[in-house]
């Protein structure tokens, strides 16, 4: 088998750190460091919700996300200074915001919503899991600051949630794509999970030759090891902050 680019084994994680209060303002924020691919997520709490939960007592979560301008290796513009937003970030958008309102009862916040801003600093592959799983820690800081201002009675989150990359390179099943691996695998997919082992989504394509079920399912498998440690980071970063 050909060795990865930085050395690690086929089911390792790159070196994941995940930095809590990282900004001064937000009720959540973390600095991600999944390898080289650094993500900025903060955690924003409004006292309203979109007009279609308006005197329902439900609350609302949603994300945005964005490639900073040099983040890659040659500078891109600012969508917003083009006046629209591409279809990869609305993609993108979309994941993290669905996947974080399957762990958390929003029926518990009240008619408040949890904006999730995602900007990644530095992009090396797996920059959509990556800004999941530290968005995961910062909307857990959120909810602990509504409950220290004793808006909500308690953290309302069901499970922790992760997501990481899996992918198929010369025929080897390998964990955490960096994106030189990502750039030449023959199979992609991005699974974001439950510490329960549950799947929230798993986006899978084919880069080259089709795969089968065989496949499939070890790359499942191999997603869900990965899930499980980075569910042991959020763990250690999180300490007394969340108890599922």
């Amino acid at each position: 088998m050909a060795e990865r680019i930085d050395g690690r084994a086929a089911d390792q994680l790159r070196v994941t750190t995940i930095q809590r209060n990282f900004t001064r303002y937000a009720e959540g924020s973390v600095l991600i460091s999944a390898g080289e691919t650094k993500v900025l997520v903060t955690a924003s709490v409004e006292d309203k919700v979109p007009p279609f939960l308006r005197n329902t007592g439900q609350g609302w979560l949603t994300a945005e996300y964005a490639l900073l301008p040099r983040s890659t290796h040659t500078r891109s513009a600012r969508e917003s200074a083009q006046g629209r937003v591409g279809g990869r970030t609305h993609e993108i958008q979309r994941l993290i915001g669905r996947s974080l309102r399957a762990c958390v009862d929003l029926s518990k916040i009240g008619e408040r919503t949890i904006l999730v801003d995602c900007d990644v600093i530095q992009a090396d592959g797996g920059t959509r899991t990556a800004a999941i799983t530290g968005a995961f820690v910062a909307v857990v800081d959120a909810l602990h600051w509504l409950k220290e201002k004793r808006l909500i009675a308690t953290i309302p989150v069901t499970d922790h949630l992760a997501a990481i990359s899996v992918g198929v390179i010369d025929g080897v099943e390998m964990l955490d794509l960096c994106y030189e691996e990502d750039s030449r695998a023959g199979v992609d997919m991005n699974v974001v999970g439950l510490a329960s082992g549950q799947f929230v989504e798993v986006q899978a394509t084919a880069e080259g030759q089709p795969y089968d079920r065989a496949s499939l399912d070890r790359l499942l498998d191999l997603a869900q090891g990965g899930i499980a440690n980075l569910v042991a980071i959020q763990r250690e970063a999180l300490g007394e902050a969340l108890s599922v």
